[in-house]
């Protein structure tokens, strides 16, 4: 299990960063901050899923949460979100080293 939240993290990670590196193309590009919200990057790749995500989550939990929440969420910057993801993931699957050492009796 932690094989698969560390292989996910490095997934989340390796979005982050080709989020990052398109917002800094577009920034170079355009002389400004470009920062590319999470939901517009969610469009260009999958526009069903966020529609199909959006409806179940306003049907399934609170509309509240729906306004709150995933809206807010959906206005962060996208590599962020990523970044985020992905060290949650990988403090999940963190393993501990021991406390007493690698060569003790």
């Amino acid at each position: 299990m932690r094989f698969l939240l560390r292989l996910a993290s490095l997934v989340a990670l390796a979005a982050a960063v080709i989020a990052g590196t398109i917002d800094s193309i577009q920034s170079v590009a355009a002389s400004s901050v470009v920062m590319t919200p999470i939901s517009d990057a969610w469009q260009d790749v999958s526009p069903t899923t966020l529609t199909s995500l959006q409806s179940s989550l306003s049907y399934y939990i609170h509309p509240r949460f729906y306004t709150l929440i995933f809206q807010w969420l959906m206005l962060q910057p996208a590599f962020a979100v990523f970044l985020v993801i992905a060290l949650l993931l990988w403090m999940i699957g963190y393993k501990k080293p021991p406390v007493a050492g690698r060569f003790t009796a």
